[in-house]
């Protein structure tokens, strides 16, 4: 079994992509977007991790298995997330000391 390799051009495409989406990144840091601010960060985040495991840790050419494991770890980052959330979110109860 071959490995398939992309292209040069397609890295180079990917990677000017990946540059300007951290421009981008950037740019929109800097607008005042409201509660829209973390949305657009994470869109943005997620586009450039899903670009940097489909082309450079090639799961676009993997076999099944592969890609089951790399949504395994997707999904338990997202469990640790729920879980630290749900427990942030809940600490509204906790009296805050006064400074000083």
């Amino acid at each position: 079994m071959t490995p398939t390799v992309g292209s040069p051009k397609t890295y180079l495409l990917i990677f000017g992509t990946l540059i300007v989406l951290t421009g981008v990144t950037t740019g929109v840091a800097t607008i005042d977007l409201g509660p829209f601010n973390v949305i657009v960060a994470i869109t943005i985040a997620m586009t450039k991790a899903l670009l940097v495991a489909l082309f450079f840790m090639h799961l676009r050419h993997t076999r099944h298995r592969t890609k089951v494991m790399a949504a395994a770890g997707v999904l338990w980052l997202a469990i640790l997330i729920v879980l630290t959330l749900s427990d942030v979110l809940t600490r509204g109860w906790i009296p805050i000391p006064p400074a000083g």
